[in-house]
């Protein structure tokens, strides 16, 4: 027998069956809202309290069970106290939704914005004059926002490209939203941060730069100085037999580029590398492989270096300065000098303007 189910059974006759399935539902948890529109007395309810077989959650929430508490039941407290129309949202629902692993420290909740809720401990409440795909109930799953919502939720409250391009990439990498959901649910809102710039990075995302570092290789080293475009994510057979994927592979040239955001390796990762490395050597070409230090501070000798090892295995293209103080064309004395134009795709600016308004408008 489930713990819920121990739970309504302990319920005697004054809790109606169809509140009873609810209450299982929502984790044990359950308003004194929904218990009044049950039928259910303030004196019953007031008493349990009292008596200690319920116990306060929020003001006006209540938890029906002892022992430890779940987080899914935390979740629906939550959304409960914060009332009608209420989601979990931003980085609260990405874990809900499997966008991330990761617990953030607060529960995240948006309300509309009429309304106004006083955020309890744990808690933050967002308001939105967004009108949210409407909610359907779903057996045991509190309220929250869908995936192309919740991502654009997070790009909004971004205050980096990296951060951006981070969640966007974890939706399309694992498959579980598509590029043109993503550009239909930031159409729908009227302005907010990045939202200029979002369909270039959806686009550049879903063509293969999957994460932050990925990104910045292909904007600001391989893009940005007219470098030739590499397969991304080349898939290859291991000795052993299975699959795995070169991040940027020049086949053409037999160059391999392998890019890790990991700024410190363990010996073991790097003797995973090693081998990676020398066993790419030997099959299919060189491997050079860059950090997230290298690529974010030095692109322009990274770009260098990419380009002489394809020059020497037979590209004849010409590499181009980013900007007038950039230096890649040193590699090559045949390029045109740094006075020559800039690259001709543009940047994605990494700090665009706020959106400008009245004060204290409510807007996502």
């Amino acid at each position: 027998m489930s713990v819920w189910a121990r739970i309504l059974d302990r319920m005697d006759s004054k809790i109606p069956p169809s509140l009873r399935r609810v209450i299982s539902e929502q984790a044990g948890v359950v308003s004194r809202q929904q218990l009044l529109l049950a039928g259910v007395s303030r004196t019953t309810i007031d008493s349990r309290v009292k008596r200690g077989l319920w116990q306060q959650f929020h003001p006006g929430v209540y938890r029906t069970f002892d022992g430890s508490v779940p987080w899914e039941a935390y979740l629906w407290a939550a959304v409960l106290y914060a009332g009608p129309g209420a989601l979990l949202s931003h980085e609260t629902a990405a874990e809900v939704l499997g966008l991330t692993d990761r617990r953030h420290p607060f529960i995240q909740l948006t309300v509309p914005a009429r309304r106004r809720v006083r955020p309890q401990d744990g808690m933050t409440i967002h308001r939105s004059a967004f009108d949210y795909p409407r909610w359907r109930p779903q057996q045991g799953i509190p309220p929250h926002t869908f995936y192309a919502e919740t991502i654009i939720d997070l790009v909004a409250a971004a205050d980096n490209l990296d951060d951006v391009v981070s969640w966007i990439s974890r939706g399309i990498a694992r498959n579980l939203v598509g590029a043109a959901q993503l550009k239909v649910a930031a159409k729908a809102r009227r302005r907010f941060r990045w939202g200029e710039q979002i369909d270039e990075i959806i686009d550049r995302v879903s063509g293969g730069s999957h994460f932050p570092l990925e990104f910045r290789y292909d904007r600001d080293v391989e893009r940005a100085h007219g470098l030739p475009a590499a397969i991304r994510q080349a898939k290859f057979v291991k000795p052993d037999g299975s699959n795995g994927f070169r991040d940027r592979y020049y086949e053409k040239y037999g160059l391999i580029v392998e890019l890790d955001g990991r700024e410190f390796h363990p010996e073991e990762q790097r003797g995973q590398d090693r081998a990676r490395d020398n066993e790419a050597a030997a099959t299919t070409g060189a491997t050079l492989r860059y950090g997230w230090t290298n690529v974010s501070r030095t692109p322009c000798e990274i770009a260098a270096q990419v380009y002489r090892a394809v020059r020497q295995r037979g590209y004849r293209g010409t590499i181009r300065p980013c900007s007038a103080a950039c230096r890649a064309f040193l590699a090559d004395a045949t390029c045109p000098s740094a006075a020559s134009p800039r690259c001709g795709s543009p940047r994605i600016s990494a700090t665009p303007p706020r959106p400008t308004g009245p004060k204290n408008q409510v807007t996502k």
